[in-house]
């Protein structure tokens, strides 16, 4: 398996990515509810067809950094309320979870590290793994700007970002 290791910017970088994704040459690691695993807040999964796939294919490690947090499935929905460093995340029975949701980006961060590869396909609008547009904490189905817990900790360590919104609209 061809393994990326390009020095562009981040930008090149995702788009070679999502190329060398789609062609199946390429390990990297992605929301374990897009892989069919059924580890949403409601028990169920976001299967990605793409995704499953090279699950199978053994070419993904599937992370749930909610699950890896220590949260259960099913669990209450969470969404995230503020911003910047001072950020926390609540369920929709105004339990603070943050705790849990930063254990999880930081744990499922050591297991891409260890994985080997710098890529990683997340949940879009999740308040673990969205990237750029997240709930705005009031359960209402309001969407702002901003990066879920998990998806700003793979940035800050300098993973290519993406979700499966970018795989499937560049098919």
């Amino acid at each position: 398996m061809k393994q990326y290791k390009g020095k562009q910017n981040q930008k090149d970088t995702c788009r070679q990515s999502i190329a060398l994704i789609q062609q199946g040459s390429i390990r990297y690691c992605t929301s374990a509810c897009l892989c069919g695993i059924p580890c949403r807040y409601d028990g169920r999964a976001n299967t990605v067809e793409i995704l499953k796939k090279a699950y199978e294919k053994g070419q993904v490690l599937p992370l749930c950094p909610e699950v890896l947090g220590g949260l259960s499935t099913p669990r209450a929905p969470a969404e995230i309320k503020g911003a910047g460093s001072k950020i926390k995340v609540y369920n929709s029975e105004n339990c603070d979870v943050t705790v849990a949701f930063v254990k999880g980006a930081e744990i499922a961060l050591q297991k891409a590290a260890a994985w080997g590869e710098k890529i990683v396909v997340l949940k879009s609008k999740s308040p673990s793994c969205g990237l750029g547009v997240i709930y705005d904490g009031t359960f209402t189905g309001t969407l702002v700007s901003g990066n879920g817990v998990a998806a700003q900790a793979f940035l800050d360590a300098g993973y290519c970002v993406l979700t499966e919104k970018d795989l499937v609209d560049s098919i």
